[in-house]
């Protein structure tokens, strides 16, 4: 099984951006695993050089668990190869990326249901039994 600490020390031949978000990834499941607070990094707020993106991508690799939301675009969630590691990317309804984030959770935010959804879930549920 492949580890972040395992990865931390490779060398990163690009602009260095790669190695500050893995440090931060770690931390942030240390934080996770010590009080239970999620952490989201916008990588679209972060100064990525040519190529690095993708490195981070394919350094965080594929895990288990996706899923596709389509609500004004598409929403596409992943888990990482480290568990509690999710992958998010938001587009619109053109195709074009709008958000990318790595969220550090145990389940991400966007496919809990809100509580309206499940009232109105309920209510429709109930219309039915009638």
């Amino acid at each position: 099984m492949t580890t972040l600490e395992g990865i931390q020390g490779a060398a990163f031949p690009f602009h260095g951006n790669v190695r500050p978000i893995l440090n931060e990834v770690i931390h942030a499941i240390d934080k996770l695993l010590d009080t239970g607070e999620a952490t989201t990094i916008d990588l679209a707020s972060l100064p990525f050089g040519p190529g690095e993106l993708e490195h981070l991508e394919a350094t965080l690799g594929t895990g288990e668990l996706s899923a596709k939301l389509d609500a004004l675009g598409t929403s596409r969630i992943r888990e990482t190869a480290y568990p509690g590691v999710w992958w998010l990317e938001h587009r619109n309804a053109h195709d074009e990326v709008v958000g990318r984030y790595l969220e550090i959770t145990r389940t991400p935010e966007i496919l809990k249901s809100q509580d309206a959804d499940i009232a109105a879930g309920r209510a429709r549920l109930d219309d039915q039994s009638e």
